[in-house]
C-alpha cells in the first residue's frame, strides 16, 4: 500500500544509498592518489584515471542526492495529504524521468564495464602496455560497482513509482 510511510521509506533509502556513493567515491579518489603518487609503475597510473574520474562522479552524484533527499521527502509527504495534485503534476513526471535515466546509466555502465574488461583482457600479456591494463581493470571494477548500486536504486525506484501510480489512479 502506498502511503506517507512508503514515501518516507523511499527517500530515506535513497539518502542511505547516496552515502554509499559518497563513500565509494572518496575511497576511489584516495586510492587514485595513492596509485598516482605512492606506487610506481604504469599499471597503477593507468588504474588511477578511472578511479579518480568515476570516483569523483559517484561522490558528486551521491552528495547531490543526499542534499536533496530530505526536501523531496518532506515535500512529497506533505503533498500526499495537503496537495495531492503535486504528486501527479510534479512527482510522477520526475520519477518517470528518473527511471528513464536509470536505463541510460545501466547501458552506459555496461558499455564501460565491457570496455574496461576488453582493455584488460587485450593487454593482459603485453607488459609494454601496463597502463592500459590498469586502466581497463579499474574501469571495469568501478563500472561494476556503479552498475550494482544503480540496480538496487532502480529496483527501489520502480517500487515507488508503481505505488505512486496505483495511488494516483485510486
Amino acid at each position: 500500500m502506498f502511503n506517507k510511510q512508503a514515501i518516507e521509506h523511499y527517500f530515506n533509502a535513497e539518502k542511505k544509498e547516496s552515502l554509499f556513493f559518497i563513500g565509494i567515491g572518496l575511497l576511489a579518489l584516495l586510492l587514485a592518489m595513492i596509485f598516482l603518487f605512492g606506487w610506481p609503475g604504469s599499471f597503477y597510473k593507468g588504474a588511477a584515471i578511472p578511479l579518480a574520474l568515476v570516483g569523483a562522479l559517484l561522490g558528486v552524484v551521491g552528495y547531490t542526492v543526499y542534499r536533496r533527499s530530505d526536501a523531496d521527502r518532506i515535500r512529497n509527504v506533505y503533498a500526499f495529504d495537503m496537495n495531492p495534485s503535486e504528486l501527479k503534476d510534479k512527482e510522477w513526471p520526475r520519477m518517470q524521468q528518473v527511471m528513464f535515466n536509470f536505463r541510460i546509466y545501466r547501458w552506459t555502465e555496461i558499455g564501460l564495464l565491457l570496455t574496461g574488461a576488453g582493455l584488460y583482457v587485450y593487454f593482459i600479456r603485453d607488459i609494454n602496455n601496463d597502463f592500459w591494463r590498469g586502466f581497463g581493470l579499474a574501469l571495469a571494477i568501478m563500472s561494476l560497482i556503479a552498475l550494482v548500486a544503480d540496480y538496487f536504486a532502480e529496483k527501489r525506484g520502480k517500487q515507488y513509482l508503481d505505488g505512486l501510480r496505483i495511488h494516483l489512479k485510486g
